[in-house]
């Protein structure tokens, strides 16, 4: 079965040319020019993944992730202005799982979007075995959910896949490089922050004394630490 990407961008013509590159690659596409229509789509699951411009005409692309965010768990990625940091910060802050700048290759986006759903599918397929504790935490691969004293995190696909990379080393290093890898299936690129803003949304979901649950090591990764 073909994954179903939601495009939601209100520049016809870039719209057009994604829809007709990501098509041949095999995905079914819908289109959406704004974030009503989108939000609309997107909260029907009327897709299995959204890439979502942050300029649109009618409601900014920021307050459609919000409302997405809300409703469902869909993985979003989110298309911005080169250069915009802010915007990026903001958009993985409320709950976006990547990011690609405009004008983007459409090479770039298709193996992005094949990376995410990759990961989400090993786990769904997986042999998942009993959850797993660390802590206060649970981690239940079948349900692809990890809880903090018996209440679900509300974590987005790739917190998910990050902090569970995290709790399957407890107590060891994990590189950056391997972290980004595993978690997001893509290389870590100079000045890429992506991985950070995912390991400062953790920690603040995680609450209390996170900073130290998940500790950065200077120069090599993180490692989450293992409490007695």
């Amino acid at each position: 079965m073909s994954e179903r990407v939601l495009l939601i961008e209100d520049d016809d013509e870039l719209r057009s040319l994604l829809a007709r590159y990501l098509t041949g690659q095999g995905f079914v596409i819908r289109e959406a020019a704004n974030g009503t229509d989108g939000l609309a789509l997107a909260v029907e699951h009327h897709c299995d993944i959204v890439v979502l411009d942050l300029m649109l005409p009618d409601i900014n692309g920021l307050e459609v992730l919000r409302k997405i965010r809300a409703r469902t768990h869909l993985p979003v990625m989110l298309l911005t202005a080169r250069g915009d940091e802010t915007d990026r910060i903001v958009g993985f802050e409320v709950g976006a799982d990547d990011y690609i700048p405009k004008p983007c290759n459409p090479r770039e986006l298709v193996a992005r979007l094949q990376a995410l759903l990759r990961r989400i599918a090993w786990d769904q397929q997986a042999e998942t075995g009993d959850a797993r504790i660390v802590g206060d935490l649970t981690l239940e691969p079948a349900q692809r959910r990890i809880l903090q004293d018996g209440t679900p995190l509300d974590l987005t696909a790739t917190e998910y896949e990050v902090l569970q990379v995290l709790l399957a080393h407890a107590g060891s290093v994990v590189r950056k490089t391997d972290l980004m890898m595993w978690a997001l299936g893509r290389r870590l690129a100079v000045y890429d922050r992506t991985l950070d803003m995912h390991i400062s949304n953790l920690r603040r979901k995680l609450g209390g004394e996170a900073t130290y649950r998940i500790e950065t090591v200077r120069g090599l990764g993180y490692s989450y630490r293992v409490t007695p």
